[in-house]
């Protein structure tokens, strides 16, 4: 690389020329700014998770606007900021699954301008992944002449991608008042292959998502409303997939009929005397039209977060060979 380039240009690199999917690589920027202006050599990983934990949260004290370009889902980071405000998650307990979760990309990757790893190499720092960080002497002295320059242009590049994120969001703050609904009454993902002996007596042995045949080896249980939004893994949400249908639907919105399907699903469980009856009832409500009203609600809250990024169905799905509407426990449950 030529060599006219000083150790100021290569920090705009880095921020102004990534990816930027997300806003982790300024975030981590600003905290390598202030850990090193503190004068620390070696950083241990549970201060960078704090730094980089208060920098969301002060960022996020007037207004909380998008960190990601992908508006069907928000970031590691901001997940646990909403349990972290919502009180599922202590402060403590928060900067740990932040040095646990959050930096897998960014810390390996920070050191990009563009795509291309190989510019800069490791002129800003080196790591040893989960335990230490170690400042070289480039960060050290760009940030000792220039350091308010530094942040307020970190700063000008954050606002700048969450207006750009806002832009594909909808009506973000509603989005963001349903999350942290969810996330109050939700709870961490639990082992869901126990239910599929459960999940086939109801659906037998077809996708829910194309109704073909489906077989053992293949069966993926996947929440119909995403349980990224959800937050729970309640049966009534449930259903055996082929993994391909599963990989395709990924964590969109199901188009209606899939959702009249399962509510129709859930009416055959309910006709039944088997255990989870009673908490479908206890979940969803006591009759038929309760239960159908509360399932429309959760769908619509859906809606507002995933901003309408619908997936209608598996191509060779029509409802009308649907062998599931065919069944004689489906005639009966749903007269």
């Amino acid at each position: 690389m030529n060599n006219q380039f000083d150790d100021n240009d290569y920090w705009k690199g880095v921020i102004l020329y990534g990816l930027n999917q997300a806003t982790y690589k300024i975030a981590l920027g600003k905290s390598l700014i202030e850990l090193t202006s503190l004068n620390k050599e070696v950083i241990d990983w549970s201060e960078l998770s704090k730094s980089f934990f208060d920098n969301y949260i002060d960022r996020f004290k007037n207004e909380h606007l998008p960190q990601q370009s992908n508006s069907s889902r928000i970031t590691r980071v901001e997940k646990i900021y909403l349990q972290y405000k919502t009180g599922t998650l202590d402060y403590n307990k928060a900067v740990e699954l932040i040095g646990l979760e959050a930096f897998g990309d960014v810390i390996p990757r920070f050191q990009t301008i563009g795509t291309d790893k190989t510019i800069i190499g490791e002129k800003f720092y080196h790591f040893d992944f989960g335990n230490k960080l170690y400042i070289h002497d480039s960060l050290f002295k760009i940030v000792e002449t220039d350091k308010l320059n530094l942040l307020s242009e970190i700063d000008a590049r954050w606002s700048l991608l969450e207006g750009a994120f806002k832009i594909n969001q909808g009506d973000w703050t509603l989005s963001n008042d349903i999350r942290e609904m969810y996330i109050t009454s939700g709870y961490d993902r639990k082992p869901l292959s126990n239910n599929i002996p459960f999940l086939k007596g109801y659906q037998g042995n077809v996708c829910f998502y194309c109704s073909e045949h489906i077989d053992d080896s293949d069966i993926h249980v996947d929440h119909v409303l995403p349980r990224q939004v959800v937050r729970h893994d309640e049966i009534w949400n449930l259903v055996l997939s082929h993994s391909l249908c599963n990989l395709h639907k990924d964590d969109f919105l199901v188009g209606k009929h899939y959702l009249e399907k399962l509510i129709l699903r859930n009416e055959n469980i309910m006709g039944s005397n088997h255990p989870w009856k009673k908490k479908i009832s206890e979940t969803l409500g006591a009759t038929k039209n309760e239960r159908l009203n509360t399932t429309l609600k959760h769908y619509d809250d859906v809606k507002v977060v995933l901003n309408n990024r619908y997936w209608e169905n598996s191509p060779s799905y029509n409802r009308e060979t649907d062998p599931f509407y065919k069944r004689l426990i489906t005639v009966i449950n749903n007269r």
